[in-house]
């Protein structure tokens, strides 16, 4: 690892009306002077663990070299390990994607493993050890502040990772577990990753699933015991009004979206619940399944919310991207059209 490489990336659940994220960037800053300090987003949902492990992976491709901190941390002050993780050089999964971050520090809760292994997989892992009696020993609520501030600042000021805890298996870090994806003959089940907040619905499928499930251009979309027509679309506005479409979003996941409004709304699904999608559309009759989209309100979300939240205040790149840029999209099971990508 060199010294003073990249910047100190942020992410937490600390919201940004108490004074946790300013404390935060702190602490970071008192234990590495100069660091550059970039925040991803202080708006994961509380104690949303998943939320944020997904937060995290949507956004690591994009950040360069550094150190990511992340607490999402609902088990602080109990057992759970204290974590840092140092990725393996020159593997990453994508070869196109820059080096990105080398280490990773936060809660062993299953928040950073999917995305260290994004990058490449887990060189090494250790288990940073509980605030010294020195720094008051009967404060064991705020280790976003006083165990991995410090250690995110001194691994970025070049310590080696040894240096910072006990060694640990990575392989005994926890790991949460898999989204639900089902491929079939002309139908894709997935469950909802994500609800940005122009109420956009990311599944947890790609487009290699749209191809192997044979999906066309007319689709059904299946939620909330209720089926929608919609079809393939390459960008938000393609959708046309009143209309579902099928796209391939800025992180390579199909989702479910709609023209200037809320496909969320829509559907009437958050974050975890399973939606189908399915070849065909015109049994369904035209529009969406005989359901209204509203009109927009401010910010493009109907009704001034999206249900699920997913990560709000659109601090998280991806996951649709407003402004009707468009999206690599499919024609049947042949191949991908020639879209923009994002």
């Amino acid at each position: 690892m060199g010294t003073r490489e990249g910047a100190i990336f942020l992410m937490s659940d600390y919201g940004v009306v108490d004074e946790f994220a300013g404390v935060l960037r702190a602490s970071v800053a008192r234990a590495a002077p100069g660091a550059p300090l970039v925040d991803l987003t202080h708006g994961v949902p509380p104690f949303d663990v998943v939320a944020g492990a997904r937060a995290l992976v949507r956004c690591i491709d994009h950040l360069g070299p550094g150190v990511v901190l992340a607490v999402v941390d609902p088990g602080v002050g109990t057992d759970r390990r204290a974590v840092a993780l140092r990725v393996a050089p020159g593997a990453a999964a994508r070869t196109e994607v820059p080096a990105g971050p080398w280490a990773l520090v936060g809660p062993d809760n299953g928040l950073l493993v999917a995305a260290a292994e994004r990058l490449g997989g887990i060189r090494e892992a250790v288990a940073l050890p509980p605030v010294s009696p020195a720094a008051g020993a009967e404060r064991s609520t705020f280790d976003g502040r006083d165990v991995f501030a410090p250690a995110a600042g001194r691994l970025w000021s070049g310590a080696s990772l040894d240096s910072l805890g006990e060694e640990v298996d990575p392989g005994d870090l926890v790991r949460l577990p898999e989204a639900v994806l089902a491929v079939g003959p002309g139908s894709v089940q997935a469950e909802v990753l994500w609800v940005d907040r122009f109420g956009n619905v990311q599944l947890a499928a790609h487009l290699t699933h749209a191809r192997q499930a044979g999906l066309g251009s007319d689709l059904v979309v299946e939620a909330s015991a209720r089926r929608f027509a919609g079809r393939l679309v390459a960008s938000f506005a393609d959708a046309g009004p009143g209309q579902l479409g099928v796209l391939v979003d800025a992180n390579g996941h199909l989702a479910v979206v709609a023209d200037r409004a809320s496909a969320a709304t829509v559907l009437g699904v958050s974050t975890g619940d399973v939606v189908v999608v399915r070849s065909g559309g015109a049994e369904v009759g035209a529009g969406v399944g005989g359901h209204r989209i509203p009109a927009a309100g401010p910010g493009g979300v109907p009704g001034g919310g999206v249900p699920g939240g997913g990560v709000p205040g659109g601090g998280v790149p991806g996951g649709g991207v407003p402004g009707g840029r468009r999206s690599a999209g499919w024609t049947g099971p042949e191949g991908p059209t020639d879209g923009e990508g994002t």
